[in-house]
């Protein structure tokens, strides 16, 4: 019997750098350490990218994300470990030796020049033909769509058009690995969820390998393939978006991407794939599904836990007495609430002042409010939706 061809739609799903037939390590940092006197801002970091990632470094200021750039960037020498890109070492490269190129988050235009005259800088600077030169302006500009503006100067431009005659610039010398630093930092929130568009768009196109530091959470979350989020020179956790989402491996990377709700507990029980989670306060026990890859193996009868819970995996509905079956079951009165459109975030107390936070979409046109303040309602959330975090 002749075999099933692949469904058109399963033909088409874009593979990740790291699932291509031509998969390879690209930039390897191998325990990278850097110290400035006694403080060490980065703190023996390892992380391999692939060719072709849009690789981001994620964390909260001083957390050392920026320090490994430059050091890749060649603009501060790491104190320790080595640095790789495409099998080349390049430790201990200056800056105009490496094949990187770096957008600065203030994008650094001349503006005395053109567009055109901007992007094709480092070409005369490394004696480009002009012939060479133009060809290549041209396909650039084309590229991020600036083609009709290459004559403007920088201050004729909007803050989205600036953004990428940098990009432009930092492209058009062709570099293996392509650093930014905060790339939309200076646009206004509605530009710069539309520019996070483009600028994967054009990441695709050209296929450089990209790495870039962000605080943005909601950034890092859009346009990387995968991010390392970092903390006291450290990283705490590596992953795509939806991994480190989902199945947070600390506590520390489960409360800074996003929102979550934690209460600390003891495993009570383990039973086939699930863990039964004793809380202060609660007569029975909350019921988790152990379901990220190699986790039962690391949660024992007995051991110290949080069990955290996003918002948005909570269900919530008004309290009429309903019969309380749900393994994880709680009542409470609503103290806060926030109407934000889209959704709805209430702030619920269920008791000795603990407040469990639900997002609860808006699916229906309502003038009136199903739920509101001081109402007494019911929560409830489902074994998978709930990680147990044992660091």
């Amino acid at each position: 019997m002749p075999q099933a061809s692949a469904s058109p739609a399963a033909a088409q799903r874009r593979l990740d750098p790291w699932e291509r037939p031509d998969a390879r390590t690209y930039v390897r940092i191998e325990n990278v350490s850097k110290s400035f006197g006694d403080f060490r801002a980065v703190d023996g970091v390892s992380i391999d990218i692939y060719r072709g990632e849009f690789f981001a470094l994620l964390g909260a200021s001083g957390c050392g994300k920026t320090t490994l750039l430059r050091m890749l960037a060649g603009f501060e020498a790491p104190s320790g470990g080595r640095i790789r890109i495409d099998d080349q070492d390049i430790t201990h490269l200056p800056p105009y030796a490496r094949p990187v190129n770096m957008m600065f988050q203030n994008y650094a235009l001349f503006p005395h020049m053109t567009v055109a005259d901007n992007v094709a800088y480092g070409l005369k600077q490394d004696g480009v033909a002009r012939a060479e030169i133009r060809r290549r302006v041209g396909q650039i500009l084309d590229l991020v769509q600036l083609a009709p503006w290459a004559k403007r100067k920088p201050h004729q431009l909007s803050g989205g058009q600036r953004q990428r005659v940098a990009l432009a610039r930092a492209l058009v010398k062709r570099p293996k690995v392509l650093l930014l630093d905060e790339p939309l930092a200076a646009l206004d929130k509605k530009l710069r969820e539309q520019t996070q568009f483009e600028l994967m768009n054009i990441q695709e196109e050209v296929g450089v390998t990209f790495i870039f530091v962000t605080h943005d959470q909601e950034e890092a979350m859009t346009l990387s393939t995968r991010m390392a989020v970092m903390d006291q020179g450290r990283v705490m956790q590596m992953g795509t978006p939806t991994e480190i989402y989902e199945f947070p491996a600390n506590r520390f990377t489960a409360d800074f991407i996003g929102s979550v709700n934690m209460m600390d507990g003891t495993v009570a029980r383990l039973d086939a794939g699930h863990a039964q989670v004793a809380v202060a306060g609660f007569d029975r026990p909350f019921t988790v599904a152990l379901n990220r890859e190699g986790q039962a193996a690391t949660v024992h009868q007995g051991q110290p836990v949080s069990l955290a819970v996003r918002p948005e995996k909570i269900a919530i509905q008004r309290d009429h007495g309903q019969a309380d079956t749900h393994p994880n079951r709680l009542r409470g009165i609503v103290r806060d609430f926030a109407y934000l459109g889209d959704a709805s975030v209430l702030r619920v107390d269920i008791g000795d002042g603990r407040l469990i936070e639900v997002t609860a979409p808006n699916t229906r046109r309502a003038l009136r409010r199903e739920i509101d303040w001081d109402d007494p309602v019911v929560l409830w959330w489902e074994p998978e939706a709930a990680v147990v975090l044992t660091a």
